[in-house]
């Protein structure tokens, strides 16, 4: 049990010494620095590395030209519609783009100093002397839409609401796993202590993944006071035995707080004013907010509008940036970027640049199929290495990225201290990966030209489909070249496009053989539960294969608990080197991110995290043009 009044020391001297490394590493300098060189500047043509740079600033146009538009709404270019605007159940980065203009959180992602920010909070929490202690004081300031203030109420409620088994949010219910509870201190009004059951790298940085909901508005009747952290933590409380609780979820879980615009609501900025599906949604500004009167950069709302539209066809993506109806992207493919920054009239209008991301794309095998839908073909790690041998990556890349990508062999960022540069990439070899399939007793038994085995007594085809997103015509042209080198080595990978969030549902239900999709990822210390335990296989999260044993759980969960570097980057090179052995995943490339900002615009700041441009903080300029400001890099 905690003690109460432990003694407390400042965030800052016990924040992970990880998270403080990986800021080090990051910046070019770990004093922060902000001197650039010449060769630094000029960043056009060059892909900018997070290994050299904390964030690229550019200077404001120092003309209006007459062929920009006048009108203060920002149209950002999104690929996937988001999942749905659900406080707690959506899991897209479509829904994560647009719910950083609306919501508020506790605290957030500082992207010019790679580190993290207080945001509802009035500073970085206090810390007990045994760091399971974290005691914050909210701001007075900032309010819900009908004027009351964000309470420690509103706190206890969000945190109860994804901890509550009913809520339909299985992607988060491992990071809330260490909560034990939230406590408001009665003679410190405002004033309440997170209590943490272990030490755990992201004790911290997990409150900015959900954002503060309003208890009055989620949940009218206080339903939820009525039950304790304490029940939601245990096991074997029976939540659906509790009708009061049962209502409140069915109710909470409905698609009314998911896809009607009258209840996508929140503390932030902008709110969401249409949502017209397949097109876009239009975010409008707020009056009187709360923000207005704050000088904070990302608490800025300068855009009257912004306009998240739809658009995954690549060449109607060039006409649109070449007419000007679009103003800011990060999700066009690279093969679009370069044949756009290849028009003088485009680089004329806009900024543009390729940063280096966290981010890594995928090619899963399912492990643990049923047999019968999908068969029993990727259960031998010798079949999954094969068709890591039979997947052409490097003319992927250079086909389809220009060879701007950079391979990855495994799921932690080369841009992290703990990646294992021992491991090497995997070569595109077809007569290495015939040698394994025979080892694995795939042969051609009936001369058609595909590998067969009998198994469960069953004679089957190694024949199977390739799930891709229909986002992009980058996953299809994919999906073709790897079905194509795979057939020559007696494989059959039938393409099924589908939409992101089927994709997702099959994968969760491990309804799938074979599919691509890619995840976003971040400087700070990463806790693999999520992806790779294989209690989210058994919960349906996000490990979508089924991997793990004894020993990658053990590690997974020493690793989320071992806060010095020393001791905790070891563990994870080890469990990188059994995800390697085992294969699970085809690991594809650290995808650059592409940025592209409308000159139109003022304030432009490019960050390597998520969402890559800080929207609200884009001004249109005047007539007269703005500073002379160089450019610069951080």
């Amino acid at each position: 049990m905690c003690k109460e009044n432990l003694p407390m020391k400042s965030y800052s001297s016990i924040i992970s010494l990880s998270l403080l490394s990986a800021v080090c590493i990051l910046n070019s300098s770990c004093g922060g620095d902000n001197t650039t060189t010449d060769t630094k500047k000029d960043t056009l043509s060059n892909n900018v590395s997070a290994k050299d740079v904390k964030y690229i600033q550019i200077a404001d146009a120092t003309e209006f030209l007459p062929s920009w538009s006048k009108e203060n709404v920002l149209i950002y270019h999104e690929i996937g519609e988001p999942d749905d605007m659900h406080p707690t159940n959506g899991a897209s980065a479509a829904r994560s783009d647009i719910m950083v203009n609306t919501q508020v959180y506790v605290v957030g992602t500082d992207y010019r100093n790679l580190s993290v920010r207080p945001i509802a909070v009035k500073s970085m929490p206090q810390v007990s002397a045994n760091e399971l202690e974290f005691t914050y004081e909210l701001r007075n300031d900032i309010q819900f839409d009908d004027g009351s203030p964000i309470s420690v109420d509103d706190i206890i409620f969000t945190y109860k609401a994804n901890k509550c088994p009913l809520t339909n949010n299985p992607h988060a219910k491992s990071y809330l796993e260490n909560l034990v509870e939230i406590k408001a201190d009665p003679a410190k009004p405002g004033t309440f202590t997170v209590v943490m059951k272990e030490k755990y790298i992201q004790n911290i940085t997990f409150m900015a993944d959900y954002p503060i909901m309003q208890r009055s508005f989620f949940d009218k009747n206080n339903v939820l006071a009525k039950y304790t952290f304490a029940q939601f933590n245990d096991p074997n409380f029976k939540a659906d035995k509790n009708k009061d609780l049962a209502d409140w979820a069915a109710e909470f879980n409905s698609a009314k707080y998911g896809r009607e615009v009258n209840n996508l609501v929140g503390a932030g900025p902008y709110k969401i004013e249409k949502w017209e599906p397949g097109q876009s949604i239009t975010l409008v500004k707020k009056a009187n907010h709360w923000s207005d009167k704050s000088n904070n950069a990302y608490e800025t709302s300068y855009p009257q509008k912004i306009i998240f539209k739809l658009n995954k066809d690549a060449n109607s993506q060039i006409l649109e940036f070449k007419s000007q109806t679009m103003d800011v992207s990060t999700n066009m493919s690279t093969k679009t970027l370069l044949e756009l920054q290849a028009d003088p009239k485009f680089n004329e209008n806009y900024n543009s640049r390729f940063t280096d991301t966290y981010n890594y794309g995928y090619i899963a095998m399912n492990m643990k199929p049923d047999g019968i839908k999908h068969k029993k073909i990727f259960v031998d790690k010798k079949v999954r290495r094969a068709m890591a041998l039979l997947t052409p990556l490097d003319n992927i890349n250079k086909v389809l990225n220009k060879s701007k990508n950079k391979r990855t062999v495994g799921p932690v960022s080369y841009l992290k201290p703990e990646y294992n540069s021992d491991l090497k990439l995997i070569p595109f070899d077809i007569e290495a990966a015939k040698k394994l399939l025979d080892e694995a007793g795939w042969k051609d038994t009936d001369g058609d030209n595909i590998r067969d085995k009998v198994v469960d007594g069953e004679k089957i085809k190694m024949e199977f489909n390739i799930n891709y997103m229909t986002t992009q015509v980058e996953w299809k042209n994919t999906a073709e070249m790897i079905s194509e080198q795979m057939y020559k080595a007696g494989v059959k990978a039938n393409l099924n496009p589908i939409d992101f969030s089927v994709l997702v549902e099959t994968a969760r239900n491990h309804d799938f053989d074979m599919m691509l999709a890619s995840w976003a990822g971040n400087f700070a210390p990463e806790d693999y539960t999520q992806l790779w335990h294989t209690s989210a296989w058994a919960s349906k999260g996000s490990n979508y294969t089924g991997f793990g044993n004894a020993e990658s759980d053990a590690l997974i969960d020493s690793i989320k608990h071992t806060i010095d570097d020393a001791k905790r980057i070891p563990l994870i090179k080890r469990f990188q080197e059994i995800v390697y052995d085992e294969q699970p995943y085809i690991f594809m490339f650290s995808a650059l991110r592409r940025n592209v900002i409308h000159k139109r615009f003022g304030n432009q700041e490019m960050y390597f995290e998520r969402p890559g441009v800080w929207l609200g903080n884009l001004k249109l300029i005047s007539n007269a043009g703005a500073s002379n400001k160089p450019s610069s890099v951080y």
